[in-house]
């Protein structure tokens, strides 16, 4: 499915209950499992085993997980909770009504010697007809296949200098999007400051923010 090699194909089952099972009973994410959620199918299996390439040192596997969704909505803290609870990097497609869409997060272990994971940015494509999707598979071992699955889904966003790591593309966007935070918040101020003088120390920080984010 979606472009990768049949050796790769897994298609089994995973009950949604298994993401959520250990959950207080009356959680608001097991509500929007239970809510949003219709099924969930492992797809594919991306390994060196599968795809014959060389082992990453960073990447072993990446799982392929369809998520059929009962409209075009998951909350963001559904996918954060499945990549907690596998110990994998994991490319999710939802599905709903013939349509697709694919987030993937920069996921790296939680500490030296850890096999723990935390996931601290995702990306995702927009919504699209699900039969045109199609993935690309380049890079001769797990880390290069996960670097450009990621930056396919990211589209511009990750696009950068080839030399750029893709640790570095991803701190320079989480950089960008918190300038972009404070800037709103900012501008938002100066719109209900009524001092001049306030408005114009606030018109000045605008600026240098606005630079700085330039030169991101």
């Amino acid at each position: 499915m979606f472009g990768f090699p049949a050796s790769t194909e897994f298609n089994k089952r995973i009950p949604k209950q298994k993401f959520y099972e250990h959950i207080d009973i009356g959680s608001s994410l097991k509500r929007i499992f239970i809510e949003q959620i219709h099924l969930i199918y492992w797809r594919n299996k991306l390994a060196a085993t599968t795809l014959n390439v060389a082992a990453g040192e960073a990447v072993t596997e990446i799982e392929v997980l369809e998520v059929q969704l009962k409209s075009p909505h998951l909350d963001e803290a559904v996918l954060r909770q499945i990549d907690r609870e596998i110990p994998y990097h994991i490319l999710f497609v939802l599905t709903c009504e013939g349509k697709a869409q694919v987030w993937i997060g920069y996921k790296e272990a939680a500490g030296s010697g850890s096999n723990a994971f935390k996931v601290s940015q995702y990306y995702h494509t927009d919504w699209g007809p699900e039969k045109e999707l199609q993935f690309g598979i380049d890079g001769l071992n797990m880390d290069a296949v996960y670097e450009n699955l990621m930056r396919q889904v990211a589209g511009d966003t990750l696009q950068t200098d080839s030399e750029e790591s893709l640790q570095a593309s991803v701190e320079r966007d989480k950089k960008r999007r918190h300038l972009e935070k404070q800037i709103a918040a900012l501008e938002s101020k100066m719109r209900k400051e009524k001092q001049l003088n306030r408005r114009m120390e606030i018109h000045a920080e605008l600026k240098r923010l606005k630079i700085e984010k330039a030169k991101i």
